[in-house]
């Protein structure tokens, strides 16, 4: 099938993207919150499965959440190994209206094609929502995607438990979307999903679509440090134990130890801090805190973890301190499907767009997925690079030329199916 007989609609790609983007809004805050497996995000699918079966799609959920809609092949074995295409509608707190819902929104335009055009795929096409993306409420994050390529065991994840006391799978019976198919039963062919990059490099060089290569591992610890409580007045500083000092002490080095060893490749945040008792005029004698590591090569990634624990044992030893830690989240880097990526630089050149290739610097169902198909990605640009933020952008004419280039990448997959 030549790729000009297939044209999106592009009026109801944006159309859709404000509708779900008004789901959970709140003009107080601003921004929108779709947490995983709340009444908000419950709203958020509901209202996705509605857009899959006005499309005539077989919409089926399985026992994680995950919410598919097929457009079956024009034969039965075009059927068996469809052509994925997804991400997911949750969200943080206060969100924009693009991380995750663009490419699952994408993904029902470029089916949408097929329909207008009144003609089915040599291979099925599968839409792809998938649970917990975000992991602000249950951990790990990508949970859906890493259930469905065989990572974490469907039990495992049902009895996650919520920051809010909640387990996953009671809520998923719930909201309605704890469905009976088993994640993986259908394996996918291949993988695609679009998605703003969430970073500032395309807008800083001026280009248009990045073709996504690989993508960072990610490391997440918990570090708990204890140490003796007592009067911020009265105890000279050769004698304290003080939590508060050395988890400072810790975070200082993340930036001075360990980033500085790899500058343009490690990366490490603390996102959370909490001391205790949480006095102006006591010394803390808890403090629990979380540690981010990324970097796309993983010998580099295992550098940094060691970096980080040798400090750690230092830390408590110099100050008369306990250390603890917890172990939230370990993946290695990505490297994705060198075949798929080439085709994405390749519709980016037919249509005259300036592109890149590149590293994503955020964790996506893509890398999850990867495990069990072969799996790209595509980025448009993110204005000023700001996300999980109300200030989250991409101009509408960038978003139509993403989901152009996913259309034709599909068409062009599709083709060779035949």
């Amino acid at each position: 099938m030549h790729t000009a007989s297939l044209s999106l609609d592009t009026t109801k790609l944006l159309e859709q993207i404000q509708t779900l983007g008004a789901i959970g809004a709140d003009p107080a805050a601003g921004g929108r919150t779709r947490i995983a497996l709340s009444d908000d995000e419950k709203a958020g699918r509901d209202q996705v499965a509605q857009w899959m079966r006005d499309l005539q799609l077989d919409v089926r959920v399985n026992r994680i959440g995950n919410l598919f809609g097929i457009l079956h092949a024009a034969t039965a074995a075009g059927d068996e190994r469809p052509l994925m295409i997804g991400s997911h509608i949750d969200t943080v707190r206060n969100a924009g209206a693009l991380d995750g819902c663009y490419g699952v929104l994408a993904g029902l335009a470029v089916v949408r094609a097929y329909r207008a055009a009144g003609v089915l795929p040599a291979r099925a096409i599968m839409i792809g929502a998938f649970t917990n993306e975000e992991g602000v409420r249950f951990q790990p994050d990508m949970m859906g995607s890493l259930v469905y390529a065989g990572g974490l065991s469907v039990e495992e994840a049902l009895d996650a438990t919520g920051t809010d006391g909640a387990r996953l799978g009671d809520e998923l019976a719930r909201i309605g979307y704890a469905g009976d198919m088993e994640p993986g039963s259908i394996v996918p062919h291949e993988y695609l999903e679009l998605h703003i990059e969430q970073g500032p490099v395309l807008e800083a060089e001026g280009q248009l679509i990045g073709v996504v290569e690989n993508l960072q591992g990610i490391s997440w610890q918990r570090l708990t440090i204890h140490g003796t409580a007592n009067h911020a007045g009265t105890t000279p500083t050769r004698l304290r134990h003080d939590a508060g000092y050395a988890a400072a002490a810790i975070i200082a080095f993340l930036r001075e130890g360990v980033v500085a060893a790899a500058p343009e490749t490690t990366l490490a945040t603390t996102g959370t801090l909490r001391f205790e008792p949480d006095v102006v005029n006591v010394i803390p004698r808890k403090a629990t805190f979380t540690v981010d590591l990324r970097d796309p090569d993983e010998g580099r990634l295992q550098a940094a973890e060691k970096r980080l624990a040798d400090f750690l044992s230092e830390i408590a030893e110099r100050e008369g301190v306990q250390v603890e830690t917890e172990r939230l989240v370990r993946f290695k880097p990505v490297t994705f499907d060198a075949g798929l990526a080439d085709e994405i630089q390749a519709s980016a050149k037919r249509f005259g767009f300036a592109h890149r290739r590149m590293t994503s610097g955020a964790g996506h169902d893509a890398q999850m997925i990867a495990r069990i198909a072969p799996a790209a990605m595509i980025f448009v640009p993110s204005r000023e690079g700001i996300s999980h933020n109300p200030r989250e952008h991409t101009d509408d004419d960038q978003l139509i030329q993403g989901a152009q280039v996913l259309l034709d990448v599909v068409q062009r997959r599709l083709a060779k199916a035949v």
